[in-house]
């Protein structure tokens, strides 16, 4: 459903499914509340031309963090528009630590809601904008590199069971 989602908007912007602006589309949108992983996309682009490293993990974190500043925004938004503070162990720990607590935005599950609830406890928007990009740049850097490292027999291997 989600695949076919993300090819339908390819689509839509006449963008390719494989390349930067692919990457960008997907890791803004997977950045979101909408259940998507954008590192196959990242390990996809980077595998067929290795000399993109850089430039994917760039544009990848960019658009990572472009999406959580867009959590953030409607955390930030939700706060006004319902403006009922509970006073939560999980709210009392995020404005504890504040804006350093974007770090952990790169976390699967939780870390989309962790920029909304950000923005909801009005966070510092630019410290934590800074933390997003730099978690999600480590993730990405992280991610990519280990899957370089699995022998391409493995990846043939998972594509015939798959198929």
């Amino acid at each position: 459903m989600i695949e076919s989602t993300i090819a339908w908007l390819l689509q839509l912007l006449a963008a390719p499914e494989v390349g930067l602006t692919s990457v960008f589309i997907i890791s803004f949108i997977s950045a979101t509340l909408l259940p998507l992983g954008s590192e196959p996309a990242v390990f996809a682009v980077v595998k067929a031309n290795a000399a993109l490293f850089w430039p994917v993990i760039g544009v990848a974190t960019v658009g990572n963090t472009l999406g959580g500043a867009v959590d953030y925004w409607l955390g930030y938004r939700a706060k006004q528009a319902f403006a009922k503070e509970r006073d939560t162990r999980w709210f009392r720990w995020l404005a504890r630590y504040g804006a350093k607590t974007m770090l952990l935005a790169w976390l699967p599950g939780i870390g989309d809601p962790l920029c909304t609830l950000a923005g909801w406890l009005k966070l510092p928007f630019w410290p934590s904008v800074a933390y997003m990009a730099l978690g999600k740049l480590a993730r990405y850097l992280t991610m990519t590199t280990l899957l370089l490292y699995v022998p391409d027999g493995v990846w043939r291997a998972i594509a015939r069971l798959a198929g």
